[in-house]
């Protein structure tokens, strides 16, 4: 991701369409394990949370923020699949 510099250009959104759609599909099926402590409506609040999260992101142009949103993807995915769920609140 590196053709746009700062702005991300449309090869740049086109070649990163398929991790998107892989961390999409990952953490939706990570949200239905049977170790994560959720009842249907709690997994079913956490999908719908997921879903507007990456359709904001979705709108995202800029390189950087763009590359922050893959690894805070990856992190959340890395912590459902330990079994808990990824800490929604500000600690500060």
């Amino acid at each position: 991701m590196a053709k746009g510099l700062i702005w991300a250009t449309a090869e740049d959104l086109a070649r990163n369409r398929g991790r998107v759609l892989s961390l999409y599909r990952q953490i939706l099926r990570s949200l239905n394990s049977p170790s994560l402590p959720l009842n249907l409506a709690e997994r079913l609040a956490k999908k719908a949370e997921v879903r507007a999260i990456f359709m904001l992101g979705s709108e995202e142009t800029s390189v950087h923020n763009i590359e922050d949103l893959f690894d805070t993807a990856e992190y959340a995915l890395s912590i459902l699949k330990k079994g808990e769920i990824p800490n929604t609140k500000n600690p500060l």
